[in-house]
């Protein structure tokens, strides 16, 4: 059984899918596209204490491997086009599929880590 969760926290997917704080779920999670906000303005709540590292490119290299790799070889075997046609195709899909994915992603990573070590950054004075 993993900890309790902090009291009135928002589920670790809500708070990745919508890139919201974790804590009270109200506030935006990032300042830039990637950039996490200093501290959240509603229940302060220091986020930029928070990594993901590269958990989230690993995970979007996975994801997106099987199915750009998958959906090439069915177009390869059902269709047999050109190379140039793959060139076309595949390139696109990835750059905006990585996109797509690269800010939930690593909002649920930052969601799951204060899940899990929530009293680390608890409080936004202290480091």
């Amino acid at each position: 059984m993993g900890p309790a969760p902090t009291p009135g926290a928002v589920s670790s997917l809500t708070a990745g899918l919508s890139r919201r704080c974790r804590r009270c779920g109200q506030r935006k999670l990032y300042g830039g596209f990637l950039t996490v906000a200093e501290i959240c303005a509603r229940c302060g709540l220091a986020l930029h204490r928070h990594d993901s590292g590269d958990g989230p490119a690993v995970f979007i290299i996975v994801i997106l491997g099987f199915v750009v790799v998958g959906a090439a070889l069915w177009v390869e075997v059902k269709f047999a086009p050109s190379y140039w046609i793959h060139a076309l195709l595949w390139p696109p899909l990835i750059l905006g599929g990585s996109l797509a994915l690269l800010r939930p992603l690593k909002a649920y990573m930052i969601a799951l880590q204060h899940r899990h070590r929530a009293e680390d950054y608890d409080r936004a004075g202290h480091d």
